[in-house]
């Protein structure tokens, strides 16, 4: 990579190259436009594959032989199966043991299952990861130790990268709850049932060679088709693609937190005196214990209200779907499961639909649904008192989440932050976020256990609020109220070694990760 740093819009410097290939720097929000048209794969000869439909062939490995894999090669999975993924780690498990080197790993989304692949960015057979890297995988990289240069986007811009041909994967490997000999392919049903397969729409579309891989082949057709058939060159059949118990979050339960309690309940009275939550509002709140406090929180004032909310938008769980079937919600538009209940819920709820990203996540389209939402929860690692978000690195230094859709729901028409004021005796209020991974402009509210601070460019909700009784704070205040408790903590070392970026929805480049000098 070339070592030439610029300064981007919002002050941080990245670079001009990345893995040999020139980048943008973030030029500020709605500033950069796309240009040209859509990446297109190559064409196919029906031809070339089975008369009676059956592309099942015996192995994983043969599968991959078939599709080509040599030295270089990008290739893309999911992350539905969550914690339970018992497929990625054994695509790199053959290229290994077929001599594959420098191979490019794009995952959805990667979890503590996939610190086996450690040895395999040590040994050279991957060379690089972009996508989410969490815990080990996130530490190895902060330590400088990846040969290739990380690259972390959002959900939405993972799918922009490979639309817009930045990212061409060579092979989609996609783990499939229920398919049939021909491709098409759903997660609705079988032993491994994650309810939802959208984080792999642009793979499908895109990829030069498409392998489903399922636990549970049936008789054509495979109804009804998140994955169509007619995209897919392989079918492989294993004993198990991934193990339920662990599929499942694992934050899926209401803090019992008397603090988080406080943050749901301040977050919560805020939303209804903002005229935020209403009747015919739409909403999208997380998994973790907080946000589903929030939720059931929603749920409750919606029904003493006789109020709907027309959609919300998930990862959604069981406090979702409990809004569903009791009528205080129209529809559920699903771009991944976090419970069994979610799952079942979209198999048989009408009213609950599976959307793939593009809809709901993908800057460079024809819109996307999170502009219509009227309220979006968001949690984040830090945030400054200029606004920006940070949810990639701690205040270590070390990276340890992935970006998701959180870039991409800042877009919301109201983006709360509801955040304790400090973890582990560690403010979360800084001066300057580590890594900067949304601009302040777009965060409008930030609701601690202390109070809430809005951002100044809301005026409309400062004027709202004004004669407010809740505990209506500046972002200053409250940093200085963390910093009262905490103390200010000594700052991480750096050194100027670039070890990944964090891109904007847009492709362009946001912030630069560096080395941690330990």
């Amino acid at each position: 990579m070339s070592n030439k740093l610029v300064k981007n819009a919002v002050g941080r410097m990245v670079p001009v190259e990345i893995n040999g290939e020139p980048v943008i720097p973030f030029k500020g929000v709605n500033k950069h436009r796309p240009s040209g048209r859509k990446y297109a794969p190559p064409i196919s000869c029906s031809a070339d594959y089975p008369a009676d439909g059956n592309k099942v062939v015996p192995s994983l490995k043969e599968a991959l032989k078939n599709c080509g894999l040599k030295d270089g090669m990008t290739i893309s999975t999911h992350h539905h199966l969550r914690n339970g993924d018992l497929v990625n780690n054994t695509i790199f498990d053959i290229a290994h043991e077929e001599g594959v080197k420098d191979l490019v790993w794009y995952p959805s989304a990667s979890f503590p299952c996939n610190e086996p692949l450690i040895k395999y960015l040590e040994d050279g057979t991957i060379n690089r990861i972009e996508g989410s890297m969490n815990g080990p995988l996130g530490k190895f990289c902060s330590q400088g130790k990846m040969k290739g240069t990380a690259v972390l986007r959002s959900h939405g811009g993972r799918y922009q990268a490979v639309q817009d041909g930045e990212v061409k994967i060579d092979i989609a490997v996609i783990a499939a709850p229920t398919a049939d000999p021909f491709g098409n392919a759903n997660a609705l049903s079988g032993p491994s049932a994650c309810g939802v397969l959208g984080y792999a729409l642009a793979d499908y579309q895109y990829a030069d060679k498409v392998i489903i891989i399922t636990d549970n082949l049936i008789e054509f057709p495979c109804m009804p088709m998140q994955i169509e058939g007619n995209y897919v060159d392989y079918v492989v059949v294993v004993d198990k693609i991934g193990i339920p118990e662990k599929i499942i979050s694992g934050s899926t339960q209401i803090t019992k937190s008397p603090d988080r309690l406080i943050i749901a309940d301040l977050t919560t009275k805020f939303c209804v005196e903002a005229g935020l939550l209403q009747n015919r509002c739409c909403f999208q709140s997380g998994a973790g214990g907080t946000s589903l406090a929030i939720s059931n929180n929603f749920h409750q004032i919606l029904k003493e209200n006789n109020w709907k909310a027309r959609f919300a938008f998930g990862g959604s769980t069981k406090y979702m779907v409990e809004m569903l079937e009791d009528g205080t919600l129209d529809y559920i538009l699903d771009a991944q499961a976090f419970d069994l209940e979610a799952v079942k819920s979209i198999k048989e709820n009408k009213n609950h639909h599976e959307v793939s990203i593009f809809h709901s996540y993908d800057y460079n389209s024809k819109g996307n649904y999170t502009t219509m939402m009227d309220i979006m929860i968001l949690g984040a690692t830090e945030i400054d008192v200029n606004f920006n978000g940070n949810v990639v690195t701690h205040s270590d230094g070390y990276i340890q989440h992935g970006v998701g859709g959180w870039q991409n729901c800042l877009n919301a028409k109201c983006t709360i932050i509801p955040v304790p004021l400090f973890r582990n005796r560690m403010p979360i209020i800084k001066d300057e976020v580590t890594t900067l991974c949304g601009p302040g402009e777009l965060i409008d509210v930030v609701v601690t256990e202390r109070g809430i601070a809005i951002n100044p460019l809301r005026k409309d909700l400062i004027e709202k609020l004004k004669n407010s009784k809740l505990p209506i704070k500046t972002i200053e205040e409250l940093k200085a109220e963390a910093d009262a408790i905490c103390g200010i903590p000594e700052k991480p070392k750096f050194s100027d070694e670039v070890v990944g970026v964090v891109k904007w929805i847009d492709g362009t480049v946001i912030d630069s990760l560096y080395r941690v000098i330990e």
